[in-house]
């Protein structure tokens, strides 16, 4: 898993940001998220929410589809090992599709890849790959990434999710 998390990192910066770049986001945002503030660097296009594409809006539209009905079990820490697991699983595939698929522009696709960050290291917590950040807390990373995609990327029908509780 942990190969597959470098492989998606690096196809996801490529041609914008290093490797190494990519790593110090995520690690610095994943610090910051501790505030419960919003992903350092994000901002919106000149006041208006960036553009997107069908595969980009169908790609988050699944990762919240797979996310949102296992919220009640997170929120009460009713979810097993291995259902974090099957849910880090359906999330990796609907980002392994956004990475090939989705074409956006360049300051777009910089964006997505600070909200993106987020959700890869979410994911990585929620299959148990990430030692510092534990499963609920990476389903919080990924729900905060879905939300900051909401508000700054303009995905037409989209709602907020219900938090489970």
């Amino acid at each position: 898993m942990q190969h597959r998390k470098q492989t998606l990192i690096t196809l996801l910066f490529a041609g914008f940001l290093s490797l190494a770049t990519a790593q110090a986001i995520a690690k610095d945002d994943a610090h910051h998220h501790h505030d419960g503030g919003t992903s350092a660097g994000l901002s919106l296009n000149n006041g208006a929410k960036w553009k997107t594409d069908a595969p980009l809006r169908q790609g988050m539209k699944n990762i919240r589809n797979v996310l949102e009905p296992q919220l009640p079990a997170i929120h009460n820490n009713k979810l097993k090992p291995e259902q974090y697991q099957t849910l880090a699983r359906e999330i990796n595939a609907e980002l392994s599709t956004i990475v090939k698929s989705c074409k956006l522009d360049k300051d777009a696709d910089a964006m997505l890849h600070l909200v993106l960050a987020d959700i890869i290291e979410g994911v990585d917590a929620l299959a148990g790959e990430n030692k510092q950040v534990g499963r609920h807390d990476g389903a919080v990373k990924i729900y905060k990434g879905l939300e900051n995609y909401g508000a700054y990327f303009a995905h037409p029908n989209w709602q907020p999710m219900t938090h489970g509780e």
